[in-house]
């Protein structure tokens, strides 16, 4: 109580553990929004090359002529990497934190039951990471190129994921991301005082599926590719 009450007192709201943790909650929930829409637009794969392609530049004329051209697209860009800044800065704050706090003898500790999903956060977190820097470098910007150079999205997604080890790069990332999306949804639930005694299964629950949603909807156009189901 007297270490809470001193957090308060000596720093801003924004710099507390619990203002870290609403801003870890609110960027997770943009991020949330972003995966899903942006799984069910991979999805367009399916319906062959003239829909995702099709896709594709709506997402670069969206907006226009009030925007520029790729203008919404810069925009997102823009949002979801001061998001991830802010996400990462406040997770490696909250870490030191707690470091420092189990390593001062303060009172017992008694360690509560924890799902691999919890334990695994800040290394999910990292990896996830990672794989967003080679995801973009390889979709994006085109600086790594799998299968050969394509102007057309749909060509360049199916080249990639016709490599196989490309899928398994990919499929271990969104087994990284669904563990990661599973805790995560129910901890800024938590965090967002939305959570009560009776909620908590069912946010659980509703956690795992959420994950889970995400998770197959972003593997299954690498694996449809990669065993010919698209081409």
């Amino acid at each position: 109580m007297a270490i809470a009450t001193q957090d308060r007192k000596t720093r801003p709201a924004g710099r507390t553990s619990v203002g870290l943790k609403v801003v870890m909650a609110t960027t997770g929930v943009l991020f949330l929004l972003f995966l899903l829409a942006h799984s069910y637009g991979n999805l367009k794969a399916f319906a062959g090359q003239a829909a995702y392609d099709g896709y594709a530049e709506h997402l670069r004329t969206f907006g226009e002529p009030i925007l520029p051209r790729s203008g919404f697209l810069w925009l997102m860009g823009v949002v979801l990497i001061v998001s991830v800044v802010l996400h990462v800065s406040a997770a490696v704050v909250l870490w030191q934190r707690a470091h420092r706090a189990r390593s001062t003898p303060y009172v017992a500790f008694k360690p509560v039951q924890a799902t691999l999903s919890s334990r695994t956060m800040r290394w999910g977190g990292l990896t996830i990471l990672l794989f967003v820097i080679f995801h973009l470098l390889q979709f994006t910007t085109g600086t790594i190129q799998v299968g050969g150079s394509f102007d057309s999205p749909y060509q360049r997604l199916v080249a990639a994921f016709q490599v196989w080890y490309v899928v398994l790069v990919y499929a271990l990332a969104m087994v990284a991301l669904g563990m990661h999306l599973r805790h995560g949804i129910w901890s800024a639930v938590q965090t967002l005082g939305w959570s009560t005694r009776a909620r908590e299964v069912p946010i659980k629950r509703t956690a795992l599926v959420i994950a889970l949603v995400i998770v197959v909807g972003f593997l299954a156009p690498p694996v449809g590719i990669l065993f010919g189901l698209v081409k």
